[in-house]
């Protein structure tokens, strides 16, 4: 296995190689350790200067990023768009520059526009890390939900992993198509017709449009949330009705002839594409997702620092 990465930045997985990926998860093993003892902190990134840039609302994956830098001891600045001079009509560029002035190694940067990191990447010469951009995108989610899965099942490679909702407005979908087919999982995208891309076929998964099905086919169910705050025009008739089809219930996976497990990216709408007992019954290891998270960034986070 490599003993460092090939590439500068994180801006997504399609960049990564197989052995990229299988180091950070081994990494992340070896920190997850870490931060099960009872003094959690390494000085792996101290005099590290950390700023994470969010132009979006986040909840996980900013506290998440925010305790995997300070788990390493970097020293970490936050910025918000909402409080900022972005609202004065300040641009990307300036913004970011004049955090870099101020001596800042690295960025985690959350932005709303496809391709903003990649952007930055040919601007800057800090390491840049995609904490998501717009519905593109978000590879740290991917690493994670991989770590996850190789948690409870051993492996990724010979895995079916059903993603299961909003494809089209996802940012977690496409970055964990790219990472499961990398280690040779078998993917496939379900959801109503109007939520799933054009030509997805494309990227070699398969299509479904039966939650069920779905379901039945797969080892892994990772169901996504309906973005709504994303979506400009109506894409089915309402909430309810999508629940109705596509949502996902506990007796729905009591009934299926083998135990799966079901994950999510956060946050849930409960009652819509998830029903509160499934989402808390013994298939689901969403809170393992959140655990996993702050262990696979500090890899991420350690492996970028060293380049």
């Amino acid at each position: 296995m490599a003993q460092s990465l090939s590439v500068r930045h994180l801006v997504g997985i399609k960049d990564l190689t197989e052995s990229d990926i299988q180091l950070i998860l081994e990494t992340a093993r070896q920190f997850k350790e870490v931060i099960n003892r009872p003094i959690k902190k390494v000085p792996s990134l101290r005099d590290v200067t950390i700023a994470n840039v969010f132009f979006e609302n986040s909840t996980r994956t900013r506290l998440s990023f925010e305790l995997a830098e300070k788990r390493l001891s970097a020293d970490v600045v936050n910025f918000s768009a909402s409080g900022s001079s972005v609202k004065k009509g300040e641009t990307l560029l300036d913004t970011v520059n004049n955090i870099l002035a101020m001596k800042v190694d690295m960025v985690v940067m959350r932005h709303s526009s496809p391709g903003a990191p990649h952007y930055l990447t040919k601007h800057i010469k800090a390491n840049v890390v995609n904490a998501g951009d717009g519905t593109h995108e978000h590879p740290t989610q991917a690493l994670l939900d991989s770590f996850s899965i190789r948690e409870k099942l051993g492996d990724v490679a010979g895995k079916r992993v059903a993603i299961i909702g909003d494809i089209t407005h996802s940012r977690v979908a496409l970055s964990n198509i790219f990472c499961l087919q990398k280690q040779g999982a078998d993917v496939m995208v379900c959801g109503p017709k109007t939520l799933i891309p054009k030509y997805i076929e494309a990227l070699g998964v398969k299509v479904g449009h039966d939650v069920r099905e779905a379901l039945a086919w797969c080892d892994v169910a990772n169901v996504l949330r309906i973005q709504l705050e994303r979506q400009q025009i109506k894409y089915f008739p309402s909430l309810r009705e999508y629940s109705l089809y596509f949502g996902i219930s506990k007796q729905m996976l009591d009934d299926l002839d083998r135990p799966i497990v079901l994950m999510h990216p956060g946050p849930i709408n409960r009652g819509v594409e998830l029903t509160s007992d499934a989402a808390d019954s013994s298939h689901s290891i969403i809170l393992d997702q959140v655990e996993n998270g702050v262990a696979v960034r500090m890899a991420v986070l350690y492996l970028l620092a060293q380049l």
